[in-house]
């Protein structure tokens, strides 16, 4: 009894307040603070707060990866999905899982050598404008400009999933629990930097881990076995469990083209520009793969548990189904822990992105064209001058109620995917590729995206991120070849990175 509660009170839609929930939740959000400050007297020095001096060992680096991409659209986004249209959204959680697996495989321990041995650099405009040896600064800014601009729109995703669920755990309003989160957030980023946000991280995979095994498996023993579950499942939702239910050609491609978004995002890439020993990444490699297909696993689950739980009464909001049931089938001590499950997802995303964002706006902007002499005590502030200044601007955007969560995840996964997912890809691959190539790509990528995200009908109903990778992918190969690279000391540093990588 101390995990599942009775039926009789059961889903009027609405969740219980529970002070138990409050304490149990305000402790973790108590925890997360003191983190924060303890990596503050960490953080002495601009490299500290932007890649932890590049000393995170392999689990904390598959942990943090796996918490930081699996945002809000996890717990909320997803499950939502599978609640409304059956299996068949599955496909989603198998292109992102094939995604992340070549990511880690062809690019994880590839950009961490290259990066450090590219003038150590610190940010992906900073890895760009080395690798290319751009002394016009072009693509530097145009990278940078890419990061803040989509990065915007997914800490906008991230502050309506934590909205959503301070308003439906705590009876508070939708603006009150936007504010109070974002606060929230911002404060140990701004303080504690990457190590704040990494070993955050890390806590929360654990906790992310825990609520999406548990709560599927105890409304499947609760209402019977395999088979019974699946007839009812049909009886409510037919079709709900065959994995091509309803899924169209350009629906089935648009599901599995989300992984092509790993090779862009931002703040995943720079996960491996921070391990301690590219040699490790194969064991991270593994820990983190294993993490991933468990929690996508758990998220589907939810999904279709929660078609025969809330069979009587309908949910209103399809996003807050794996809200429901946490907080139907736990006791309110345990619920408290999982709803803090809940707002790990959406945090360890939200974290990442503004520290990214931050690190564009001190390192790509401000010591490159304002002050080139600035101090590293200057850049940490005006770094988290940046992490403000971005969360404000994600604020605005997220004011408007009636945002998705995974819509707004999926265009700017989209817009990283095919703005700067071909241009990593090749550059850690392809010897003749130039930065002029690299911007072409870049700005070709996110137009696609921008365009086509606004067209529908036909073939229009691909999911942007797979037209744009397409074609930023082939603007690199056609220019490469059209004007390849010809920079002796960029080809010969090339040529020994590459046996590096290669050798160890």
């Amino acid at each position: 009894h101390l995990l599942i509660k009775g039926r009789a009170d059961q889903i009027s839609h609405v969740m219980n307040f529970s002070y138990p929930i409050l304490i149990a939740f305000t402790a973790y959000l108590v925890l997360l603070l003191i983190i924060g400050i303890k990596a503050y007297g960490h953080t002495h020095s601009l490299n500290d707060y932007i890649l932890g001096g590049r000393k995170l060992g392999p689990l904390i680096v598959a942990l943090s990866v796996g918490a930081s991409d699996m945002s809000g659209w996890l717990l909320l986004g997803l499950p939502g999905a599978v609640y409304l249209a059956g299996l068949s959204e599955a496909w989603l959680g198998i292109g992102l899982a094939i995604g992340a697996y070549f990511n880690w495989r062809f690019v994880a321990r590839s950009l961490r050598i290259y990066s450090e041995r590219a003038n150590n650099a610190l940010t992906l405009p900073d890895y760009f404008e080395f690798r290319f040896k751009d002394e016009t600064k072009l693509i530097r800014s145009v990278s940078a400009i890419v990061i803040l601009i989509f990065f915007t729109f997914y800490v906008a995703s991230g502050l309506v999933g934590g909205a959503i669920l301070f308003e439906n755990s705590f009876f508070i309003s939708y603006e009150v629990a936007l504010v109070g989160g974002c606060l929230l957030i911002v404060f140990y980023t701004m303080i504690g930097g990457f190590l704040a946000v990494v070993w955050t991280d890390a806590m929360q995979a654990f906790l992310i881990l825990l609520a999406l095994v548990i709560a599927p498996i105890l409304v499947f023993f609760e209402i019977g076995n395999g088979s019974e579950l699946i007839l009812k499942m049909e009886t409510v939702k037919p079709g709900s469990t065959n994995l091509l239910s309803g899924v169209s050609s350009i629906g089935f491609v648009s599901l599995l083209g989300w992984g092509l978004g790993y090779f862009g995002q931002p703040h995943i890439l720079t996960r491996f520009m921070a391990a301690r020993n590219p040699n490790e990444m194969n064991f991270a490699r593994r820990a983190a793969m294993s993490w991933m297909i468990l929690v996508l696993a758990g998220s589907v689950a939810s999904g279709l548990a929660g078609i025969v739980y809330f069979s009587e009464t309908p949910l209103a909001n399809s996003e807050t189904v794996f809200i429901a049931l946490n907080q139907s089938l736990f006791n309110p001590w345990v619920a408290g822990i999982i709803t803090a499950a809940i707002l790990s997802a959406i945090m360890s995303t939200i974290d990442s992105q503004l520290l990214v964002s931050s690190s564009v706006v001190s390192e790509d902007f401000y010591k490159v064209f304002i002050r080139p002499d600035a101090s590293e005590k200057e850049l940490i502030l005006v770094s988290r001058v940046g992490v403000l200044c971005v969360a404000c601007v994600a604020l605005w955007i997220a004011s408007d109620r009636e945002s998705k969560v995974l819509e707004l995840v999926s265009y700017a996964w989209a817009g990283f995917g095919s703005a700067f997912g071909p241009v990593i890809v090749f550059s850690l691959f392809l010897r003749t590729m130039t930065a002029k190539s690299a911007v072409i790509s870049m700005f070709v990528g996110s137009i696609t995206v921008i365009v086509w995200s606004n067209l529908e009908g036909g073939l229009f109903d691909l999911y942007e991120l797979v037209p744009g990778f397409v074609v930023a992918s082939f603007s690199i190969i056609f220019f490469s070849r059209l004007a390849p690279q010809e920079n002796k000391p960029t080809l010969k540093e090339f040529d020994d990175i590459t046996r590096e990588i290669d050798a160890t």
